[in-house]
């Protein structure tokens, strides 16, 4: 009987080392510079080694206006862990692109580590406005193509790089020092809309999406190639009615924060969060393990998976079976993280 490690919620037990997560990539997700300012460096690290020892790939670092530079943080989780990969979010209107590519040489050459990249097409609407980046949704994913084109031939070439695009161009430019191939980035980018589907299969990307229940995932997975992942936050315990408790605990009733919600999603032009949206207003309003809550409460970004571990593992078994290889999960409360294992006995599969 195989076992695979996956990460968890839990607040008893301390995290143990774990095996490798085999064909599966689970990435945590960073604690927020603007939610949590205190002690925020302590919060970083502790997360980083909490991921690392979970068996996480590695831990996604978001960017936006309000937040510490990505890639500080990066530098930070590579100096406190020995393997974790930081997940940087690369936003266009931030850096050229030969930025990028020098950073991410640059820690290769200087730690010998690898990072993975979130290429990310949008961001909040006023952001966007203030950089005084008015690019329609679907041309800001052919912005990204050049851009991330561009990196990805800095980085894997070694003659010099032309390139000339609607976007960007670039003559004969390198970086130094030269990437080590054995360190390439591999490529993330959000995948939930016609447009950024498109992208990612241009690119070679990994395509994450903030997914549907699991039951709705319509997803072939003849024709998955381990190119897609899910964005999704779990809160899982022995006892259902204890899931439950943790999980209201942690996002109780806000009526500021719907109606925050609210008047984002009519500004948006997001295609994942009118989906979600969409789902949340034909819910029945009973106790299902998929659950969007934090989500219509603007306490978070993605879906959450709550109940007992039977019940949950059940549930990802779905995502697993479409085709989903790549899990990014919400940012962890505080002493939350711990291993568990996945062992898929005849009558499905089972979360301890």
């Amino acid at each position: 009987m195989s076992t695979k490690s996956v990460l968890a919620e839990e607040t008893t037990v301390p995290p143990q080392h774990t095996a490798s997560l085999g064909s599966l990539q689970v990435f945590s997700t960073c604690p927020s510079s603007f939610t949590t300012p205190d002690s925020y460096l302590d919060k970083v690290i502790r997360t980083a080694q909490w991921s690392e020892q979970a068996g996480c790939t590695g831990m996604l670092i978001y960017t936006d206006n309000s937040l510490v530079d990505p890639w500080l943080i990066a530098q930070i989780v590579i100096e406190n862990t020995s393997a974790l990969c930081p997940l940087v979010a690369v936003q266009p209107v931030y850096m050229h692109p030969f930025a990028v590519a020098k950073m991410v040489a640059s820690l290769a050459f200087l730690h010998g580590r690898q990072v993975y990249l979130n290429m990310v097409a949008g961001g909040f609407k006023n952001d966007l406005l203030a950089l005084n980046d008015t690019t329609p949704h679907d041309s800001r994913y052919e912005r990204l193509i050049e851009y991330t084109s561009i990196i990805r031939r800095l980085l894997e070439e070694r003659l010099p790089v032309t390139f000339e695009g609607k976007f960007y161009s670039v003559k004969g430019l390198t970086i130094s020092p030269p990437m080590i191939s054995e360190l390439m980035p591999e490529i993330l980018v959000s995948g939930s809309s016609d447009a950024g589907l498109a992208a990612a299969r241009d690119m070679g990307a990994i395509a994450v999406k903030y997914p549907e229940p699991p039951d709705q995932c319509k997803t072939d997975v003849s024709e998955q190639d381990g190119s897609y992942g899910v964005r999704v936050g779990i809160i899982a315990r022995a006892d259902e009615d204890e899931a439950w408790k943790v999980a209201y605990e942690r996002f109780p009733e806000d009526r500021k924060g719907q109606l925050t919600h609210q008047l984002a999603m009519k500004v948006s032009d997001s295609a994942w969060h009118r989906r979600l949206s969409e789902i949340g207003s034909q819910a029945s309003g009973n106790r299902d393990t998929y659950w969007l809550h934090p989500f219509e409460t603007y306490k978070t970004f993605c879906p959450y998976l709550v109940g007992s571990y039977e019940r949950v593992a059940v549930e990802l078994a779905r995502y697993i079976a479409a085709g989903y290889r790549t899990y990014i999960l919400d940012i962890p409360m505080e002493n939350a993280l711990v291993t568990a294992n996945w062992r898929r006995p005849a009558t499905g599969w089972l979360v301890r």
